[in-house]
């Protein structure tokens, strides 16, 4: 069993109050959930109107596969046309025996 985890630091440059950020940032989360059934979740900078981290984490039986699914959720989140991703260092753990 592979764990895969990560956490995307975006800037939202034409969020221009909470509200407009929280409708980019849930339909952002919707569509990871939806498309690749990973767990994620706002997870920083929530009051902040223009920044924003996203949690992601994934479980497989395959190495390969969580880091596919991993690469796809930065696709997705670097496809949004009112994202800019400032960051994202996913980590992919092993289980030990």
């Amino acid at each position: 069993m592979f764990v895969g985890y990560g956490a995307l630091a975006l800037h939202l440059p034409h969020a221009r109050d909470l509200k407009a950020k929280r409708r980019v940032v849930r339909g952002l989360i919707d569509r990871m959930h939806a498309r690749h059934r990973v767990s994620v979740a706002e997870t920083g900078f929530q009051d902040l109107h223009q920044r924003c981290e996203i949690g992601v984490a994934v479980v497989a039986a395959e190495e390969q596969e969580v880091d596919r699914i991993l690469d796809l959720v930065r696709e997705l989140a670097e496809q949004e046309l009112e994202v800019v991703v400032l960051d994202w260092q996913p980590t992919v753990l092993a289980e030990s025996k």
